[in-house]
């Protein structure tokens, strides 16, 4: 089975800072020093847009990561599993049917970090007013310098932020081994 009709795409939901550091941390560190090759979104042939259900891929040459929200706080981290150069099938769920594909960068901010040496992840946790739905989801934060990247739960689906982190993440910054 798999999500969207993405190939070899079943993904694995974790949730809190300390489960997806657990399982993802050191690795995701280890990505400090490499250079972003190219970010992939899928793209909703359509309607000529992102299709933001799905997971952003952040191609790192040796290593591809999934990087995908759902629902309030899930979060889902997958490592060289996707494969952007295999096409998006027709999903089985006939309520379902998307015309999807894998674009690279297909805006501009996007294709300006194709390229850039990423400095540091970090594990964004959400900490709004006391009544915010959205406490406690965690974004992943690529430092890029000059230039950052946040891959964030938008209630449902992943959102893109460019420039640094909002005032309301407490940042953890992830050490390598």
């Amino acid at each position: 089975m798999a999500r969207f009709g993405i190939q070899d795409y079943e993904p694995h939901w974790l949730n809190g800072r300390d489960s997806i550091t657990a399982v993802h941390g050191r690795r995701l560190a280890r990505l400090a020093g490499r250079i972003l090759r190219h970010v992939w979104l899928v793209w909703d042939l359509d309607d000529d847009e992102w299709f933001a259900d799905a997971p952003v891929l952040l191609d790192f040459g040796d290593d591809r990561v999934g990087i995908d929200h759902q629902k309030f706080d899930d979060l889902c981290i997958t490592w060289n599993t996707v494969d952007p150069a295999r096409a998006i099938e027709d999903p089985a769920d006939e309520d379902c049917r998307f015309n999807l594909a894998w674009r690279p960068e297909p805006t501009r901010q996007l294709a300006e970090l194709a390229g850039r040496t990423l400095q540091r992840v970090e594990l964004l946790e959400w900490a709004g007013g006391y009544d915010d739905m959205a406490n406690g989801s965690v974004a992943i934060g690529l430092d890029l310098a000059p230039a950052w990247l946040t891959i964030f739960n938008a209630l449902d689906e992943n959102g893109l932020a460019f420039g640094p982190p909002e005032s309301s993440y407490r940042r953890h910054y992830l050490n390598g081994p």
